[in-house]
C-alpha cells in the first residue's frame, strides 16, 4: 500500500470529521428556537430599550409593565381607576389580553369616559381580559379560556395571525412580564 495515499486518506477523513463536528456544534446556535419570542406587527412599536421594552417588561409584574409601555397607557389608567394594579401585580402565571391605546380609541370618548367612571363595570371589563393560566402562542391556535370575570374567551389562528373572540387581533403576542404572558390586542373585549 502506498504510504502517501494512506496519509491523504487519513487526512481527508480527519478533515471530514472535523467539518462534520464543526457543523454539528454550530447547528443548534444557527437555528435558534424563538417560539417564545414576541410576535406580530405591533411588536415594532415596543421600545427597543429602557422602560416599556421587552427586556424591562420581563423584570416587572404585569400592571407595572403596562404602565411603563407607551402603547398601553390607557389600559394602565383603567387598571388604576379600577383598583386592580396590586391584584394583577401579585397574581402568578396569568395571561392578559391587553387592549392597546388604539383599541380604546375605537370606543367613543363619551362611552369610554362613562366606563372609566364606573368602577364596577370597568372591573368587569378588565377582568374579562385576564386568564388565570399561562397562554402562549401555541395555545392560541384553537383555544377556549375562562377569564377572571367568569366568562370565556376563544382564540384561533395560525402563524403570527390570531384572533380573540373573532373580533380582536393579537398585534403583539407572547410578551413576558415577571408574572404574566401578555398579548396586545387591537380591540377592547366586552363580556356577554
Amino acid at each position: 500500500m502506498n504510504p502517501t495515499f494512506t496519509r491523504r486518506r487519513v487526512s481527508a477523513a480527519l478533515a471530514a470529521a472535523a467539518l462534520a463536528f464543526s457543523f454539528g456544534a454550530l447547528a443548534p446556535q444557527a437555528v435558534a428556537d424563538d417560539s417564545d419570542a414576541p410576535f406580530g406587527p405591533g411588536c415594532a412599536s415596543v421600545p427597543k430599550q429602557g422602560a416599556g421594552s421587552f427586556e424591562a417588561m420581563a423584570d416587572v409584574p404585569v400592571a407595572t409593565a403596562a404602565a411603563d409601555n407607551p402603547a398601553l397607557s390607557t389600559l394602565a389608567t383603567a387598571v388604576e381607576k379600577a383598583g386592580l394594579a396590586e391584584t394583577l401585580n401579585k397574581a402568578e402565571d396569568i395571561t392578559v389580553f391587553a387592549p392597546t391605546n388604539d383599541a380604546f380609541a375605537k370606543i367613543p370618548k363619551a362611552d369610554l369616559d362613562k366606563v372609566l367612571a364606573d368602577k364596577a363595570t370597568l372591573t368587569e371589563i378588565l377582568t374579562y381580559h385576564v386568564v388565570d393560566e399561562p397562554v402562549d402562542k401555541a395555545d392560541l391556535a384553537d383555544g377556549s379560556f375562562k377569564t377572571l370575570q367568569g366568562g370565556t374567551l376563544t382564540t384561533d389562528g395560525s402563524g403570527d395571525a390570531y384572533k380573540v373572540n373573532d373580533t380582536a387581533s393579537v398585534v403583539c403576542g407572547d410578551v413576558e412580564t415577571s408574572n404574566a404572558t401578555v398579548h396586545l390586542i387591537d380591540t377592547v373585549l366586552m363580556p356577554e
